[in-house]
Formats: structure tokens, C-alpha cells, sequence
């Protein structure tokens, strides 16, 4: 079994499937166990996170991050696969169109809002995916999901085409976003251009370029940019176990721990009573969930004693 376990932070280029990057990655490295944490289409660019060894079990956690992208809007046609990829459905006279009427209906996105995925999508219809049925001409209305966007600003106006940020929860379309903003305005538009900057912790600006992995892993370097497990829940808080607790929770049993109570943790760190585990030798354990019934801490997810480099933040 690959002993490496640890995240690597890829910048995606455009034309290689998200699942084209895990395989490259898995075939290079030799790690059987691999995954990421959240697709990108083919033509996106940007942070797609793929797990190693006993990291992937953080792509659940992964997955509910916080996305933050930035998309080009194309004004004036609106597509069937709602980016510059489909076929032309609809066209629209955009040159009336001014900056203040985008930023208008950029208001209408903000918050919650219900959602209608794209039919050329990787979402599933007894058991077959959605693009696979659309290329075979089947087209259904899908119901709209809802999502959050908590962030839409207009970064960048050159008309026909326009640029948003958007920071939004998970299962959020920006496809669908494009489309809708161009029903909005009457005018038809399609997403042109995507790049996702952010996954939770996680930035562009920290990424590694696919070509530039490539080379480490001939240099053999490329464990230098393997991120640890539970740099995904640094920003939790963190109980150290000594050696009997540690075990304990190794082996998936209750414990009590002294000092602050669930809710004080789960204040702190933004999530249900959740906390880190480490031993007195700063070795990551897993993750922890109190229970109000028994006071007590029940080991959720937990790392054997496998190579696995805490990261830097303890507290």
C-alpha cells in the first residue's frame, strides 16, 4: 500500500476532465488511493484538490467548502450546455445593455436562491449521467436545488462580456448562474470562461501547475508540495490526548476530555461540536464529535499510525 497520504493542490488547465487529473496524478505517483474533492468541467480552470491515501477521507470535508470562482459572462446567446462548449439556442441584442442593469440583477443572486442544474451535467438519472442523456437527445425539466451564494460582485465590465466573483456553498452551478443572469437581463448569456480561485483554504495563488507536478515527480520532489490531512480543519480547535486517551481513540472508543465543553468548541470552530485529535508527540489522530447525551468525545474519523506530518497550527 503507497505510504503517501496528504493533499495536492492542482491548478487545473482547460481541456482534461477532473478525473483526467486524479488518473494522471494516481499513475505518477503510484498511489492507488486517490480522489478529488470537487469537480471542475472540462473547461474550467483553477483549484481542484486531489486526495492521497487515508486523505481522501477529507473529501467530504472538502466538499462542503466554500467555492470562490471567477467567470467570464458572454452577452447575447444563450447556449444548450449554458457555456461556449453548446450550441446556440437563443440570441439577444445586448448593446443597450448598460453596466448599472448587470449590477441590478447581480442583486437577485445574492443569498439563497433555487437553482436549476444544466442538463449537460455530471448529476445522475437512474444511474446514468445527465450529459450522457442529453447527447442522446433526452431533455427533462429539472427541479431547481438550493444553494447559497453569499458573495457576487462584478469585477470587470467590457461589454459584451462582463466578470463576476462569486463565493458559494457547495453543489452551486456557475453555468446555471450565466445562463440565468442573461434570462434576467433578456438578452441570453453563457459562462465563457471559469477559474475557481478558492476551495476553503486552499488558493490559486498556492496551487501547482499539472506540468510543474509532472517535473517534481521526476525530480523527485513532488512530496514537497503534499499538503497534511488536517491542514483541511487546521482552523479548528485542537485537543491533545495523552497516551491512554490517544489510544482510546484509536481504537474508536468514548472519552471525556477536560477543559471546554462541546458548544464552547463547536463556537469556535463554525461546526457542530467537532474538534481535531493530536497525541503528545503532535501526531494527527482524527476527528472528534461530542455528544451532549454522555459528555463525552466520540472518535468520528481516525488516521492509523501511518507515516502522516501534523501541520503547523496547534491550539
Amino acid at each position: 500500500m503507497s505510504p503517501h497520504n496528504g493533499i495536492l493542490n492542482v491548478n487545473k488547465p482547460a481541456g482534461i476532465t477532473s478525473f483526467g487529473v486524479v488518473a494522471r496524478v494516481r499513475r505518477l505517483t503510484h498511489c492507488r488511493r486517490a480522489g478529488h474533492a470537487g469537480t471542475l468541467d472540462p473547461d474550467a480552470t483553477g483549484v481542484l484538490l486531489v486526495c492521497l491515501g487515508q486523505a481522501t477521507r477529507m473529501a467530504g470535508l472538502l466538499a462542503e467548502a466554500r467555492k470562490v470562482y471567477v467567470a467570464e459572462v458572454q452577452l447575447g446567446a444563450a447556449t444548450d450546455t449554458y457555456d461556449a462548449s453548446g450550441v446556440v439556442t437563443c440570441s439577444g441584442d445586448w448593446g443597450s445593455i448598460e453596466k448599472q442593469q448587470v449590477e441590478n440583477v447581480l442583486g437577485h443572486f445574492r443569498g439563497p436562491v433555487q437553482q436549476v442544474p444544466p442538463m449537460y451535467s455530471a448529476l445522475k438519472f437512474q444511474g446514468r449521467p445527465m450529459y450522457k442523456l442529453a447527447r442522446s437527445g433526452v431533455h427533462m425539466d429539472l427541479p431547481a436545488r438550493s444553494v447559497l451564494i453569499h458573495r457576487l460582485d462584478l469585477i470587470a465590465w467590457t461589454p459584451p462580456t462582463f466578470q463576476v466573483e462569486v463565493e458559494c456553498s457547495k453543489g452551486t452551478y456557475i453555468r446555471s448562474l450565466a445562463h440565468d443572469i442573461g434570462q434576467r437581463l433578456g438578452c441570453g448569456a453563457h459562462l465563457k470562461r471559469l477559474e475557481r480561485t478558492q476551495c476553503g483554504i486552499f488558493s490559486v495563488e498556492n496551487s501547482l501547475a499539472l506540468d510543474e507536478f509532472e517535473r517534481a515527480v521526476a525530480t523527485g520532489e513532488w512530496e514537497d508540495y503534499l499538503q497534511p490531512a488536517d491542514t483541511v480543519i487546521s482552523h479548528w480547535s485542537a485537543a491533545i490526548l495523552a497516551d491512554v486517551k490517544a489510544d482510546m481513540a484509536r481504537c474508536g472508543k468514548m472519552i471525556e476530555l477536560p477543559g471546554p465543553s462541546g458548544q464552547e468548541l463547536a463556537h469556535e470552530n463554525g461546526r457542530n461540536s467537532s474538534c481535531r485529535a493530536y497525541d503528545t508527540h503532535g501526531e494527527f489522530i482524527g476527528i472528534l464529535d461530542y455528544v451532549p447525551a454522555t459528555n463525552a468525545w466520540h472518535p468520528s474519523m481516525v488516521f492509523s499510525r501511518a507515516p502522516l506530518q501534523p501541520c503547523e497550527y496547534l491550539s
